[in-house]
């Protein structure tokens, strides 16, 4: 468990969860060999699919038992998104553990599945419960007052392929919140960076810096400077 929980860390410290290359017009290619080369030799980062298909095949290959689950992204109207919306794991490890490294600004280290209490995370506050056809995961919202929901997931054994059409679908459509414009979040050890189409935001404790971001060549440097991303 020591070792998951750091692996799931380190990845969020060290890969940003990005949409870059849906921009850049480079299709989404939901294999274990483009993952590796886009990731660890191109110094990339990517989205569910690729950050979380990549971790599954890393702890796959140190020897945990991981299985992929098809979610649901829970939407501010009170609905969810459609099948294979968003990919997240589980590791079967002494226990079930909910393992995520591809859902941006979210869980830092794994979450117990069959524990419906609180889970306390980098200042944050999660819970899981059981809901008809799945699981539900839920962040406490202070200022509201009310358990947000994050995303409904169940525990159907998925395989990579089984998610290429709605990656697909993230790529191309205009109704993909993914086209609306760039992206790119990684965590720190004390706050995240998040560099957007017109803005910089650094956070580091309590503490927040915003910038705008005028340029396409001011953009690119901030990228390079803030995620070690060179695109060119």
């Amino acid at each position: 468990m020591e070792t998951l929980r750091g692996l799931h860390q380190r990845h969020l410290l060290s890969v940003p969860f990005e949409n870059l290359d849906i921009h850049l017009g480079r299709p989404i290619i939901l294999k274990e060999d483009a993952f590796y080369e886009k990731i660890i030799r191109d110094h990339r980062g990517g989205f569910c699919y690729e950050l979380n298909g990549s971790f599954a095949a890393l702890l796959t290959r140190l020897g945990f038992k991981v299985t992929m689950l098809s979610a649901r992204v829970a939407s501010k109207s009170g609905g969810v998104s459609p099948e294979f919306d968003h990919m997240t794991l589980l590791v079967a490890l002494k226990g079930r553990w909910l393992v995520d490294v591809g859902f941006g600004d979210s869980f830092t280290e794994p979450k117990r599945l069959d524990y419906s209490g609180t889970q306390s995370d980098n200042g944050r506050v999660y819970r899981i419960t059981r809901r008809p056809g799945g699981r539900l995961l839920s962040r406490w919202d202070a200022k509201k007052r009310l358990w947000e929901p994050q995303y409904m997931f169940s525990l159907r054994l998925r395989k990579l392929e089984d998610f290429v059409r709605r990656s697909r679908y993230q790529e191309t459509s205009p109704n993909s919140h993914f086209k609306k414009g760039r992206l790119c979040t990684l965590l720190a050890q004390n706050g995240r960076a998040t560099l957007t189409d017109t803005k910089l935001i650094v956070t580091r404790g309590r503490r927040r810096i915003e910038r705008p971001v005028k340029t396409r060549g001011e953009f690119d440097r901030l990228l390079q400077r803030w995620f070690g991303i060179d695109l060119h």
